[in-house]
């Protein structure tokens, strides 16, 4: 591929486009603009990239997944394939994704702060319960399900995911259980109900908070659970003890930097020989996280790798007794709430606008086909505090 600075000054945008794109998709395809149909790589096409709008060099040198994310939104760039088929044909190539750091600093590199950290968890979920409705399944599970046969529904794999973890806890009646990030709080309802357990969730969104507390109280769980406005890093000192700690995708919302800080609250509030299990987005080695999801869908989101969390735990007497990858149970649980999106975009867009439907589409779609070509996955840690020779010899399966 030659360089930016030999078509900025040979002048010819759409030459560069061209030989940017090749670089990046490892299949033959089209492109179309005013200028006509480029056919690019040996063999049949496998779709047609319609561009209404050039990109600048400038924006693609800058950040590939911004300048192509915003001119999809935008409607200047279109597929005539499906948006994930189109996407799982490439995303496994985004190494060769160009990423300026330093023009990206106000994007990649955000404040750590309490006040910062809250905008930014509820500038994601705090768009609407109503909304989430619309495309989650009936528990508003908002992560990886575990989808255990092929005619398992999402609302089915949901309550597997649920399940599995609480059965990892080996849960009993009477023991005290922390959600950290509890969402609307369908798993610690399950486990009160399921195991007598008492129960709080912490969350900073307003919205979860608001519906999870009604639940509480329609269902007649006020002696069991209880749900609080809190930040993580207020547990050290709250006072609290629980025998069983769980996180199911929070920790992506700590930034690197603080996951230290998150395994010492985790340890200010767990008694000893307790459980503690992370479910989180996991990469395999550590990046900064990719521009267009941190501009437009989570603000200070960052993915830690595997072998980062695990090298931490040991310093609070942490014990790693299982480790699961759930991969490809992301994969397709992201294809069941695109397919969900897909039957309601129409109402999103007349909501809250089309580059917004569009936005959640490919961001439903490009997490889907990250997942299956293990750019990121997804994965289950059990932890003891200090040894427990207490637990079951064999491994939940």
């Amino acid at each position: 591929m030659k360089s930016a600075l030999f078509y900025e000054r040979s002048g010819n945008l759409n030459q560069f486009i061209e030989n940017y794109l090749e670089n990046i998709i490892p299949v033959p395809f089209e492109i179309e603009t005013s200028e006509g149909i480029s056919r690019l790589g040996e063999g049949v096409p496998r779709f047609t990239v319609t561009i209404k709008k050039m990109p600048s060099k400038k924006e693609l040198m800058t950040s590939t997944s911004l300048t192509l994310g915003e001119a999809y939104m935008r409607g200047d760039l279109e597929v005539d394939r499906d948006l994930y088929e189109v996407l799982d044909l490439f995303m496994g190539k985004m190494d060769k994704f160009t990423t300026d750091k330093n023009a990206l600093k106000s994007i990649i590199k955000t404040s750590m702060s309490k006040k910062n950290q809250r905008r930014e968890v509820r500038s994601h979920y705090d768009i609407g319960n109503d909304f989430y409705e619309l495309w989650l399944d009936e528990t508003l599970s908002y992560s990886c399900g575990y989808f255990k046969t092929e005619e398992d529904t999402l609302y089915q794999a949901q309550i597997n995911k649920v399940d599995h973890i609480l059965e990892k806890l080996h849960l009993e009646k009477g023991m005290r259980l922390l959600d950290i990030g509890c969402g609307w709080g369908f798993l610690l309802k399950r486990a009160a109900k399921k195991y007598g357990v008492h129960g709080v969730g912490i969350t900073l969104s307003e919205e979860q908070k608001k519906k999870f507390q009604e639940d509480i109280v329609r269902e007649g769980m006020t002696d069991l659970l209880e749900v609080r406005l809190l930040d993580y890093r207020e547990l050290e000192k709250s006072g609290m003890e629980f025998d069983r700690v769980v996180s199911v995708g929070m920790i992506e919302h700590v930034e690197r930097g603080n996951y230290e800080r998150f395994m010492r609250n985790v340890d200010a509030v767990l008694t000893p020989g307790g459980l503690f299990l992370l479910h989180y987005i996991s990469a395999l080695r550590e990046n900064p996280g990719d521009a267009w999801i941190r501009k437009y869908i989570f603000p200070g989101g960052t993915i830690p790798s595997l072998r980062e969390i695990i090298n931490i735990l040991p310093d609070y007497n942490f014990y790693t007794l299982d480790v699961e990858s759930l991969r490809r149970h992301y994969n397709k649980t992201l294809l069941c709430w695109r397919e969900n999106f897909r039957k309601c975009k129409d109402k999103v867009a007349a909501d809250k606008g089309e580059d917004f439907a569009r936005m959640w589409e490919l961001y439903l779609a490009s997490c889907a086909a990250t997942f299956r070509n293990g750019i990121i996955d997804l994965h289950q840690i059990l932890i003891s505090k200090g040894v427990n020779n207490d637990l079951p010899m064999l491994r939940v399966v």
